[in-house]
């Protein structure tokens, strides 16, 4: 298996998800990726989930999805014996990530200024809402706030019930791969002497995905608007009520239209002049949805999923959750790990992966998720400290 991080330590001191899923990332190119928690507590993912049986064992379904292949260390930061654990760790790492408030760690004694004299070469990444400077920087941060923020939410709906949340926490997962994407290249400067200092912000990554729509209102004056499931450029292009569901079609070039007609069995809208090319098709939207849709309410949706593709239309059905996870494309391609030996789990776990595939092999970890302070005596034991030394910071409360 090709691992192309499998030199890196990564120490992971970040919470719940957007930090967790960088280091997640990370963990299955190869990193060692040592995730750092707090004695008793640890991430708050672990008291997070649906099943609550789980949460009291503080091994959360939140928990779960993002820490596998991590080694679990607490340490109590805020202990002097605990920041010389750190120091010791710093040495040794290449990465550290964290995802507190900005001036958190500085606070706390151990702030890039400080841990960088330990290890100059140290990529130390920052993650929070809204970056380490500007106005809003000390600021808290959730993933609905950044997605109301970056405009997102203004655009997700359709104008009669927007703005709206998407489904999933789409900020936090961003900002986590921005970093993951920002701290391998750091890594990739091959001829990088010293670390760096990477800055990210939840608000500025979300922004960033929003291209074509930001980029609609800076160059053209065109302040995006929700659309529901219609695609703002084409039409017809969204979803579409079938037989027995839901289909969503792309037809974004004038022979897709056509052939859409075509399929369904009416030829007379091509040449209709309410629909024949593209602006007037935009502008009579509504009309040309209901004539396709008494069309499609003939067949299923599965049957049309067929007959639209081998005209070369790009569309597919609208899957729940659950009929996604079984399919044969997600299920074949090894999207969807299980371990079987989960401490305090008493079923076998399973999570997503990367949605990478390397050499034709979807990247892996060996290791479940792990139990709060599971490897806290190994990784201290590796560090140098003794039997005696490990009892002691024991018996300090420092780990």
């Amino acid at each position: 298996m090709f691992k192309p991080l499998r030199e890196i330590r990564v120490l992971d001191l970040t919470n719940v998800l957007a930090g967790p899923f960088c280091c997640h990332q990370l963990a299955h190119m190869g990193a060692d990726v040592i995730k750092i928690e707090v004695p008793g507590s640890g991430d708050l993912a672990r008291q997070l989930g649906a099943d609550p049986e789980l949460n009291e064992k503080l091994m959360g379904v939140s928990f779960l999805a993002q820490n596998p292949g991590k080694r679990s260390l607490t340490l109590n930061l805020k202990s002097e014996a605990g920041r010389e654990v750190l120091h010791r760790l710093v040495r040794e790492a290449d990465v550290l990530v964290e995802n507190f408030r900005p001036g958190v760690m500085d606070r706390l004694g151990v702030g890039y200024e400080v841990l960088r004299q330990t290890n100059p070469k140290l990529v130390y990444c920052a993650i929070s809402g809204f970056g380490q400077d500007g106005p809003l920087h000390d600021l808290p941060a959730y993933d609905q706030i950044i997605q109301g923020m970056s405009g997102v939410m203004s655009v997700t709906g359709s104008p009669e019930n927007a703005p709206y949340r998407v489904g999933y926490p789409v900020s936090d997962t961003v900002g986590g791969m921005t970093a993951a994407f920002a701290i391998a290249s750091a890594l990739a400067d091959r001829s990088r002497a010293e670390g760096c200092f990477i800055d990210i912000s939840m608000l500025e990554a979300t922004l960033a995905t929003m291209g074509w729509a930001v980029s609609n209102y800076l160059v053209a004056g065109r302040e995006p608007k929700p659309m529901g499931n219609d695609n703002v450029t084409a039409s017809p292009s969204g979803t579409f009520r079938t037989g027995d569901g839901l289909i969503n079609i792309a037809a974004n070039k004038q022979e897709q239209f056509e052939a859409v007609c075509r399929v369904i069995g009416r030829d007379d809208l091509i040449n209709d002049p309410r629909f024949a090319v593209r602006l007037a098709r935009l502008q009579n939207r509504e009309e040309l949805k209901t004539m396709i849709e008494g069309a499609l309410a003939k067949c299923s949706t599965e049957q049309w999923w067929k007959l639209l593709n081998d005209a070369g239309v790009p569309c597919g059905p609208v899957y729940a959750v659950p009929q996604v996870l079984e399919h044969p494309q997600i299920r074949d391609r090894g999207m969807i790990a299980t371990f079987n030996d989960v401490s305090g789990v008493n079923t076998p776990v399973s999570v997503l992966r990367t949605g990478i595939k390397i050499n034709r092999q979807a990247p892996t970890v060996s290791a479940p998720p792990p139990a709060l302070g599971e490897h806290t005596d190994q990784i201290l034991a590796e560090l140098g400290y003794s039997v005696s030394d490990i009892q002691r910071l024991h018996e300090e409360r420092a780990v």
